[in-house]
């Protein structure tokens, strides 16, 4: 195909879930709650920790800035998803897709690392009590903060590149509802597959080598607590993790579902309702997670509660 017919798509037209016609109102209003829930759920996490001086530790410090990543993730995708829902024609043009598609990415990657750096900070708090103070200081904490969401924007910048360098000329109908990986590769007029690769590699190195992280954090804690003589003990020790393992696994298996695997098994129906549970189901857990399982922010949670009831009372 000659150069001068590669420049032709200013403009991609997102499917979404027009294939289910009969379901998009439903769907419009059972979504529209759910992301009332992300926000007001992470945003009371977030004030909740702030306001209160207990929670003040690395542990509440990496969920509130999870919480935020998390709230950031899901304003890229799903308030342009919930509009679509309504519209009889969606569409996004070719800049706002290579944005969407890098925001997207940078806050999801962001939020991997992130992960790992809860995982190493119950690794630090169960296995090295004693230099606990010393070793999660506030500057390493906010070191490991900033390390986490350049590295995520970093290697999302890379991976949108690789994308729209492609040649899209011809067809520009994404089987999605929002700009992802899959769908736009299998409308790009010719295959890059050394971007294949580097993209593929990128994929891996952050969901697996990430996951393997914390994997090795929690063989390391579970043979400290196989250590500790009390049942009491164990049981404390461990509820500290049970939330962050929960977020763990769900965030993860998600993401190898979508993004390691061949692009050949791409299929629309099976995926769409798949990502829905990483832009809507995962987010949501995050906050239902930590509030239900977590006597520390149950306990603040009430103690804020209760200032705003007697603040109103007055």
């Amino acid at each position: 195909m000659k150069q001068g017919n590669q420049s032709m798509v200013t403009e991609f037209i997102l499917i979404g879930f027009s294939s289910f016609p009969d379901l998009q109102v439903p769907l419009f209003v059972v979504f529209s709650i759910m992301y009332l829930a992300i926000l007001a759920g992470n945003i009371l996490i977030i004030v909740t920790i702030r306001r209160d001086s207990s929670l003040h530790i690395p542990m509440y410090f990496f969920l509130a800035m999870l919480s935020t990543s998390e709230t950031c993730y899901t304003f890229t995708a799903v308030p342009n998803m919930l509009v679509n829902l309504l519209k009889e024609k969606a569409t996004i043009s070719f800049i706002g897709c290579t944005f969407q598609m890098y925001t997207f990415f940078g806050f999801a990657m962001t939020n991997c690392l992130l992960l790992v750096v809860m995982g190493y900070d119950r690794y630090v708090c169960i296995c090295k009590p004693l230099h606990y103070p010393v070793l999660m200081n506030q500057r390493l904490c906010t070191k490991l903060v900033v390390f986490s969401a350049t590295s995520g924007f970093l290697l999302s910048v890379l991976e949108t590149y690789f994308i729209f360098s492609l040649p899209f000329c011809g067809p520009n109908k994404i089987q999605h509802f929002f700009c992802d990986l899959a769908p736009l590769l299998q409308l790009a007029c010719a295959r890059n597959y050394v971007g294949e690769i580097v993209i593929f590699l990128f994929s891996f190195l952050v969901v697996v080598f990430s996951f393997l992280l914390i994997i090795l954090s929690y063989i390391l804690i579970l043979t400290t607590i196989l250590k500790i003589p009390t049942a009491e003990g164990k049981r404390k020790a461990f509820s500290t993790c049970a939330s962050h393992l929960i977020v763990v696994v769900v965030h993860f298996g998600c993401a190898s579902i979508i993004y390691l695997r061949p692009q050949s098994k791409y299929t629309l129906k099976e995926d769409t309702f798949i990502s829905v549970t990483y832009t809507l189901v995962t987010p949501l857990l995050n906050p239902v997670v930590y509030s239900l399982r977590n006597k520390d922010v149950q306990i603040a949670l009430k103690k804020s509660l209760g200032r705003s009831t007697r603040a109103r009372k007055l």
